[in-house]
């Protein structure tokens, strides 16, 4: 039976993949390879797991040249777009890429398609401007109507308050520049451009790491808008000083809660034993020893987890309060 139809098919309906295990049959894989490929999420994953299908797979699934054929331009050009060398033609309906590896001191580049030879700069990535500097990259079209300009000027604030409110909810990817579109109703703020792959911060649009959220950047995980400046340094000044009775506070409720809790978790755990044949073939002086034994091990076990648990997390704590939050101070 195809997990995904839920119909009975014979044996040879169900191709095998090369990226993983699962099997659905050939018509379910068919469908969903035509609509990833036509919305471009390239590569496509798994449709049970996040492995990704291989291209040789894709090519014997698809059975339009056409499709295959946007497949493999889609694939080129998520691996061009991620790579921080590659520029892109900026003249109208022109796709060509110019690989420009270590073009920053000498920025003028030129088009190589046949019949183009547009130049532009590296670094803006407008048309060439020889006797100026880069002028500041132009705002992305707007959201308003594009008659908003001929309109009466209660008309003009109208629109131009809709297109505000709209580009809150839409915004760039910072690396390859796609519209991305979120709702700004408070959900995660960690954003995974589908072009690229980039991950970046929905508030602040920069690139980030895992700890992001956590650094005193402003930012919050799930909130609307990034803190103010008043608000993150009052944050951080409360951290700075608080610290000491926080992390003590915490380690005096750590160090009597690992010590004694372990040792009472593993009796119950003992105590109330897996199934229950094999609990009723132990007589009660079994069941007492088998109980005070892991009473007695677990005694011996918790102090030294405790000691490694306030061992390495009271100096981390103290490394990111003392040094990080202390030098975003400084800045």
């Amino acid at each position: 039976e195809c997990p995904l139809c839920l119909l009975p098919q014979p044996p040879e309906a169900f191709p095998t993949l090369g990226s993983c295990a699962h099997r659905s049959c050939w018509a379910c894989l068919e469908r969903y390879l035509r609509l990833a490929v036509s919305e471009s999420r390239v590569p496509v994953s798994c449709p049970h797991c996040p492995a990704v299908l291989q291209p040789t797979d894709v090519h014997r699934l698809l059975p339009e040249p056409a499709l295959r054929d946007k497949y493999e331009e889609f694939l080129l050009r998520r691996l061009l777009v991620a790579d921080p060398g590659t520029r892109w033609c900026p003249a109208p309906d022109c796709s060509y890429a110019v690989f420009a590896h270590g073009c920053a001191e000498c920025p003028r580049l030129v088009c190589g398609r046949e019949g183009c030879g547009t130049e532009f700069c590296y670094h803006c990535r407008q048309p060439w401007h020889p006797d100026g500097p880069c002028a500041p990259v132009p705002p992305a079209p707007s959201l308003a109507t594009p008659t908003a300009q001929l309109a009466q000027p209660e008309e003009l604030a109208h629109g131009e308050a809709l297109a505000q409110a709209e580009a809150e909810h839409i915004k760039v990817c910072p690396r390859c520049s796609a519209f991305i579109m979120k709702i700004n109703d408070g959900s995660c703020n960690r954003m995974n451009c589908t072009v690229c792959g980039c991950l970046f911060c929905w508030l602040c649009l920069r690139e980030i790491s895992d700890v992001h959220f956590l650094s005193p950047s402003g930012c919050t995980f799930w909130g609307k808008r990034p803190w103010s400046r008043t608000r993150r340094i009052l944050w951080q000044l409360g951290m700075v000083l608080g610290a000491p009775m926080v992390i003590s506070l915490a380690a005096g409720v750590a160090v009597p809660v690992i010590t004694i809790g372990i040792p009472i978790y593993m009796g119950r755990k003992v105590l109330a034993g897996s199934p229950g044949s094999r609990r009723s073939s132990l007589s009660g002086c079994q069941q007492c020893l088998s109980v005070t034994s892991s009473v007695l091990l677990s005694l011996f076990v918790s102090p030294i987890i405790t000691a490694l648990t306030v061992g390495v997390g009271v100096p981390l704590m103290l490394t990111y309060v003392y040094g990080t939050v202390v030098l975003s101070l400084c800045r």
